[in-house]
């Protein structure tokens, strides 16, 4: 299983992070971050397969991918 973290200090909101995966994890949350714009959310964190694209495309930054032991 993977955590993902979206930082929202540095999350400017460009969902680039939400284009690139293609596992369908990351979505448009309700939220907004410090410039106005709606924050990406792991609402399928489970589908997540460690890939780290999303991490890697991230201009800011702001999104951090970390494995954790099953529980």
């Amino acid at each position: 299983m993977f955590e993902i973290t979206v930082d929202e200090k540095y999350c400017k909101g460009c969902h680039l992070c939400i284009s690139e995966c293609k596992q369908t994890v990351l979505t448009v949350s309700d939220k907004r971050g410090k410039t106005g714009s709606f924050l990406p959310i792991a609402s399928k964190a489970e589908n997540c397969i460690g890939c780290l694209r999303c991490e890697k495309i991230c201009p800011d930054l702001a999104i951090m991918v970390k494995e954790v032991a099953n529980r």
